[in-house]
């Protein structure tokens, strides 16, 4: 294969995962004026607009894309639900609790939840991997770091341990969306229609919650730079933008070689919050991070070298 073009995938990804690592940061300065829900709605309208528009230019994702069955509608549903209303919705709300450093970190553990709920609902024990001693010796990991992230913000900073929990919530929503994102890769190969589907369906159950939740955006602070941008990096950069540079590098690099760079997110949101927000980075954040991220990678390391389920695989090439 071209060097220059695995050189391009492997700086595509490295891009992807810094905008990835970076959104904690952007939403946290929204939510200075901006409500949860607001900031959610906001992003996916863009995305959705973005993703339409890619289709129109290039004849895909309207014309090649039809369902025959209720059971695939339901299933698109299920993922607008869970990896675009409730993940973002429950991201966003925890980041008004706890510090964006330790949400990044926390949600990270989503691949955890993956793997516990295909070994669940695997109807046949040769479908999937079953989940190895190093798996849960990483996941004890993984915990251990988010009980040390949340006793550093409690006890230091007087911050709401409420947050972290809404974010590990957010990660098993995500989980859930990874589960579901496998059925339907069986029956539609089209990327772009099958994630602005579920983006509409996304949208579609944030409208019921729209008014409850206090949907009442002042447009008027749009005109302020540092909000109109951060809206702007979200919908294009981070739902849009990121979603076609994932897996570009992720067809050229191959999935497994691309998910590495996954284990970065938590680093990339540590550091950004400590620049951009002026977060702390304590000893005990700092060793909570660290025996996060190292959890993380242990559970995945399998014969030397990181492994993923397939469901991880599946929902990384559609990271919103």
């Amino acid at each position: 294969m071209n060097n220059k073009r695995i050189a391009i995938a492997h700086a595509l990804a490295m891009i992807t995962i810094l905008i990835w690592g970076t959104t904690f940061v952007s939403t946290k300065v929204l939510l200075r004026d901006y409500a949860p829900i607001e900031i959610l709605f906001f992003r996916f309208i863009i995305g959705y607009l973005a993703l339409s528009i890619v289709s129109l230019i290039t004849g895909k994702g309207f014309s090649k894309f039809r369902l025959n069955t209720l059971r695939q509608e339901l299933l698109l549903l299920g993922a607008g639900i869970s990896g675009v209303t409730l993940y973002f919705l429950l991201e966003n709300i925890a980041l008004t609790y706890t510090l964006a450093s330790n949400v990044g970190v926390i949600v990270a553990i989503a691949p955890f939840f993956t793997a516990l709920l295909c070994m669940l609902t695997a109807k046949k024990a040769s479908e999937e991997e079953r989940p190895t001693v190093r798996f849960f010796i990483g996941f004890l990991a993984a915990i251990g770091g988010i009980a040390l992230l949340s006793f550093s913000g409690a006890n230091n900073l007087r911050i709401n341990p409420f947050g972290d929990f809404l974010a590990v919530l957010a990660a098993f929503a995500w989980a859930i969306y990874s589960i579901l994102l496998k059925k339907i890769n069986t029956f539609t190969t089209d990327t772009v229609a099958m994630t602005r589907r579920i983006f509409f369906y996304g949208l579609l159950c944030m409208a019921f919650v729209l008014k409850p939740l206090g949907f009442a955006p002042d447009l008027s602070l749009l005109a302020q730079p540092k909000n109109f941008l951060n809206i702007l990096y979200l919908g294009f950069g981070a739902s849009a933008l990121c979603f076609v540079t994932w897996n570009w590098a992720t067809g050229i690099l191959g999935a497994l070689k691309t998910s590495v760079y996954i284990y970065l997110v938590p680093v990339v949101t540590v550091i950004a919050s400590a620049i951009i927000l002026q977060e702390p980075v304590t000893f005990w954040s700092g060793a909570g991070t660290l025996l996060t991220v190292a959890g993380l990678v242990v559970s995945q390391w399998h014969r030397g070298k990181i492994t993923m389920t397939r469901k991880t695989e599946k929902a990384t090439a559609t990271t919103l």
